[in-house]
């Protein structure tokens, strides 16, 4: 007797399904902005410690001095004050370099200055009080005399210094001598001599509004061959110093028109050209 034949059993059916789930809260491109904001952030002050323990005091005072010029004309055309929490009242006078239209308070959107009084000194019309545009050689050499004559030492140095009146406009000069030089040897360091004498003309300087040419000078006396440095290059960096040094004393960068080098083209004494006079800086305040 044949057997039966016994049916296989039914195999299940096995569907698997994968669900892809959204990951981005994990792997999203965010963290990774922030935290390479984070390393740049630790790496420039990494760099800055560096910085303070790679360089001595004098080099620090030159890298401040480098950026003087950006933070003085910062400090002066910012609407900030510079008291202790350096902020402006209502009474100080509009520097932003756009005014406030007139809306409101006009007190309040147009500041106008502390010094306007009811007592009959207030500016017609808005006017502000402007600053001389012409001063001659001899009204120049007369107010610095008179600003230096309580200083012996300074009142010597101003035999250094020349006044002449030039189709450009009043030109100072500051030349060197035998027992006097600008900088140091072959470089655009100011000496502290000449710092002070450049203090004292800037105080005058700052009284006009003119736009200044700086223009530095040096003998024919040549480099070296093979020397990196010439004479333009010493006196393009001498008016350089300069200027600096001017915006440090107050006055502001925006009135510089021109700085230049001109080497020996301009010698103070053609009949000879190593003269130490041939080295000065020449400041020229332009007329219009």
């Amino acid at each position: 007797m044949a057997k039966k034949a016994v049916p296989e059993p039914v195999r299940p059916i096995i569907v698997k399904k994968i669900i892809m789930e959204d990951h981005g809260g994990h792997h999203g491109g965010a963290w990774k902005v922030a935290y390479a904001d984070f390393v740049t952030a630790m790496m420039a002050f990494f760099l800055l410690m560096w910085l303070l323990g790679a360089t001595d005091e004098k080099q620090r005072k030159g890298i401040a001095d480098y950026f003087a010029p950006t933070l003085t004309q910062m400090k002066r055309d910012s609407a900030g004050g510079k008291g202790m929490f350096g902020g402006s009242s209502v009474t100080d006078p509009d520097k932003y370099p756009h005014k406030a239209k007139n809306i409101g308070n006009q007190a309040m959107s147009v500041p106008r200055s502390a010094s306007d009084g009811e007592d009959g000194k207030k500016k017609k019309d808005g006017a502000q009080e402007s600053k001389p545009k012409s001063m001659t050689a001899k009204e120049f050499e007369k107010r610095i005399r008179e600003q230096l004559k309580n200083d012996p030492a300074n009142l010597k140095l101003l035999s250094n210094v020349r006044f002449t009146d030039t189709k450009e406009g009043l030109r100072i000069d500051i030349i060197d001598e035998a027992d006097f030089s600008m900088f140091a040897s072959a470089t655009d360091k100011l000496k502290a001599q000449a710092a002070e004498l450049i203090g004292q003309v800037a105080k005058i300087i700052d009284t006009v509004d003119n736009e200044l040419i700086i223009r530095g000078h040096t003998d024919s006396l040549p480099y070296a061959s093979g020397k990196s440095m010439n004479n333009w290059l010493l006196s393009s960096g001498r008016a350089e110093a300069t200027m600096q040094e001017l915006v440090r004393q107050g006055v502001s960068i925006g009135r510089m028109a021109r700085i230049e080098g001109v080497a020996d083209t301009e010698p103070y004494n053609p009949q000879d050209r190593m003269d130490d006079r041939n080295r000065r800086i020449s400041i020229t305040m332009k007329t219009d």
